[in-house]
């Protein structure tokens, strides 16, 4: 294979290719915030609310999880302002990746949730705690340490399925990539420092996962 190398026009574009990244990386942290509470409200009505909202909520999940991500993006982005909504790349993309975030992630937390003995609950209830207070403290804290590790990889997946955006033209890593190729032609230079990214993204997300489970989940099991 005689190919010459030149990855001088791909490092001339530092400046291009970290706004895309630090695009990804806000994106990817909302996304990951605003899918993880509709997770825990879906979570909860799928447990303990009643039958109606468990039908609504079920739908939802099978709905999602079982269509494609590129389809539902589509669907915010191009379909919705046939309806007359309207809104931006970013916010489509934002609301599609919360969405599909919290439908995948319900399913854990509630395993993580349906996992927690009953006895701790009725300890709860014994020493008058609220509902609420049970909940936050007696049945989502041990849930969420539970199913941690399967949580942040879900996480990171979304990171790195954020990729699918650029379909749309959000402002992204792979959408800034996509053009610095259509200006310089240099498809296999600008990918492989583009698959470096993505990789320490992950890694670093990886590291502050362990961080935060460090700082607040790292405590005994006396279950």
């Amino acid at each position: 294979m005689n190919y010459t190398f030149q990855f001088g026009d791909v490092f001339a574009a530092w400046p291009l290719l970290l706004r895309g990244t630090w695009n990804t990386i806000e994106l990817s942290l909302l996304a990951m915030l605003l899918g993880l509470v509709v997770a825990i409200v879906c979570a909860w009505g799928k447990t303990a609310g009643p039958k109606p909202l468990r039908f609504v909520i079920n739908a939802y999940i099978e709905l999602i999880r079982n269509t494609p991500f590129l389809v539902q993006l589509f669907f915010f982005f191009f379909a919705l302002p046939a309806l007359g909504l309207r809104w931006s790349a970013y916010t489509a993309a934002l609301t599609a990746l919360v969405i599909n975030l919290g439908a995948y992630a319900t399913e854990i937390i509630r395993a993580g949730i349906e996992s927690i003995p009953k006895g701790q609950i009725e300890a709860g209830l014994a020493l008058n705690l609220k509902r609420h207070e049970i909940f936050r403290f007696v049945i989502l804290k041990p849930a969420l340490k539970a199913i941690y590790p399967a949580l942040t990889s879900q996480f990171i997946l979304l990171m790195l399925s954020s990729a699918v955006v650029s379909a749309i033209s959000a402002d992204d890593l792979t959408s800034v990539a996509a053009n610095l190729q259509s200006q310089t032609f240099r498809s296999f230079e600008i990918y492989i420092v583009v698959a470096g990214i993505y990789l320490l993204l992950a890694l670093s997300f990886s590291a502050l996962f362990r961080l935060i489970y460090k700082a607040s989940l790292n405590y005994p099991d006396r279950r």
